[in-house]
């Protein structure tokens, strides 16, 4: 058997989603070149080990997106590569960290006071009594880059204004308050797949990349005063590097 059908055998994800990143991916990198026509549905099906049904799902996907053509008693041909837009930049500096995207809104999806932190991979600073927890989403012309779950220690609440809770990167809202001196911040990025949460608020499938920042902000007095856990579409995001 194939590798294409061994890995589809060892995945929980539906076949017809994972081929059809595996066939997006084939469009992506050229293998499949824009005009050229496809292998058939039936050798399509033979390669990977499942039913036609199931290669005819995936292509479905593929054509809705607008990547593929099909033309009766020709065949199915690509008609262009997937759109890379890569404008969202993760920044490696602190400053960086504290500036808004162009054109971008952020909407509060939902405020939990009394909050603990989660699981997270920076150990840097101590945790505060208690957290507000902010679920944030991040979008720009409507459509979701970001979704974000941002902890705030309850002891600096007062000195943020809850209107700045849509308007601030989560490092901003407490880069600005007067009071407080950050002494310590952290950044750790991963490369990953969505859950069934993060994939349903991005409009993204559960197959498709993201990438997952966590920010850890600590003040003057040691404590965690911020943590930011949050998940990029894929395919809107850049890291560059100065080396």
């Amino acid at each position: 058997m194939n590798d294409a059908a061994n890995t589809l055998k060892k995945s929980a994800v539906s076949r017809y989603l994972q081929l059809s990143s595996l066939f997006r991916r084939r469009i992506d990198t050229g293998e499949w070149k824009t005009g050229q026509q496809i292998p058939t549905v039936e050798e399509l099906a033979r390669e990977c080990g499942v039913a036609t049904m199931t290669i005819r799902q995936a292509l479905n996907i593929l054509e809705q997106e607008g990547l593929i053509e099909r033309f009766r008693a020709k065949g199915t041909f690509v008609k262009e590569r997937p759109k890379q837009d890569l404008w969202c930049q993760v920044q490696t500096d602190f400053s960086g960290l504290l500036i808004g995207r162009d054109g971008a809104e952020i909407e509060v999806l939902s405020i939990e006071p009394g909050a603990s932190l989660p699981m997270r991979h920076s150990d840097i600073g101590r945790c505060a009594e208690s957290y507000r927890h902010l679920r944030r989403r991040h979008t720009r012309d409507g459509k979701a880059f970001l979704l974000a779950d941002v902890f705030i220690s309850e002891r600096i609440l007062p000195l943020i204004p809850e209107a700045d809770f849509s308007r601030k990167t989560a490092l901003r809202l407490v880069a600005d308050v007067a009071q407080l001196t950050i002494a310590q911040a952290h950044q750790t990025l991963t490369i990953g797949m969505p859950d069934m949460v993060v994939a349903e608020m991005l409009n993204i499938s559960l197959t498709d990349p993201i990438a997952r920042v966590e920010r850890s902000a600590v003040d003057e007095t040691g404590e965690l005063v911020l943590f930011a856990d949050g998940f990029y579409r894929g395919d809107q995001v850049r890291i560059d590097f100065k080396l």
